[in-house]
């Protein structure tokens, strides 16, 4: 997920830099959107590795 976002985030630098703003803000929004899924994920699958197994 992390890839993508910084995959993204990249995309909206180029964009930015070319002046394509509308597509700049899309990728901008992808790329945030998947960093807070990642990141979601991530704790989730901390805490879900830390049980003790019975």
């Amino acid at each position: 997920m992390m890839s993508w976002a910084i995959a993204f985030l990249v995309i909206a630098l180029i964009a930015a830099v070319l002046g394509f703003s509308g597509i700049a803000g899309a990728a901008a929004n992808i790329a945030w959107i998947l960093f807070v899924v990642g990141l979601i994920l991530a704790v989730v699958f901390f805490f879900a590795g830390r049980r003790p197994k019975v």
